[in-house]
């Protein structure tokens, strides 16, 4: 099967109803991508398809089939990271650093969407589960974000 992942063609090896999860860890090597629950409530697994987040553990690799996939490798790079990677940094939200993919995953989708989000807003696009519970450094990095330019 071929995939768009992170802005290029990649071939999958995998059966259609594979979750896009473990075709993204175990057939392509991109481990940035965390598997949480497996039944796609917490959120740990969260990538982007066609700009929208989505929980990989219960999405099926043939869902992302000619559509644009980016995973937490295709957010940023280490010379030009993205405005929520250094936002994370400043507020230091990570804790365990776990959950923070998905998370960041959800809040780019959110920012995309919505570039001044209010803090309601926030609460409700950010269903993350986070153990750590960083959820208010999570808001202030992500109105952070929404203020720096690309």
């Amino acid at each position: 099967m071929e995939l768009q992942i992170n802005g290029r063609a990649v071939q999958a090896d995998a059966e259609p109803e594979m979750p896009l999860l473990w075709v993204l860890r175990e057939v392509l090597d991109l481990t940035g991508t965390k598997f949480g629950c497996g039944i796609g409530a917490c959120g740990a697994c969260s990538v982007r398809i066609a700009g929208e987040a989505v929980r990989s553990c219960i999405t099926p690799v043939s869902a992302a089939a000619g559509k644009p996939v980016q995973t937490i490798e295709g957010l940023g790079t280490p010379d030009r990271p993205h405005p929520l990677q250094l936002a994370w940094i400043a507020e230091q939200v990570p804790q365990c650093g776990y959950c923070q993919s998905g998370m960041l995953m959800a809040a780019a989708a959110l920012l995309e969407r919505n570039p001044q989000p209010s803090d309601a807003d926030i609460d409700q696009a950010m269903t993350n589960i986070c153990a750590c519970g960083t959820y208010q450094r999570v808001r202030a990095a992500i109105h952070r974000a929404a203020g720096m330019k690309r």
